[in-house]
């Protein structure tokens, strides 16, 4: 193999490596609005715990198909 072969090899190498590092955060940046919004969803669930509007499941009324 030659120089050049060796080089023109590691320049695909790098631009492989450059696109997946720039897939990754993709995925790294969508994973944190997700968890973002999860703990905004979580917060309010805690909330209305908190403020008993949930009853317990022994206090529910079953579903009509039971």
């Amino acid at each position: 193999m030659t120089l050049e072969e060796r080089l023109v090899e590691i320049e695909m190498d790098l631009t492989h490596a450059e696109r997946m590092l720039e897939d990754l955060n993709e995925v790294i940046i969508r994973h944190e609005k997700e968890i973002e919004a999860l703990k905004k969803e979580n917060a309010l669930l805690k909330n209305l715990l908190e403020r008993d509007t949930v009853k317990p499941l022994s206090e529910e009324t079953p579903p009509p198909h039971y």
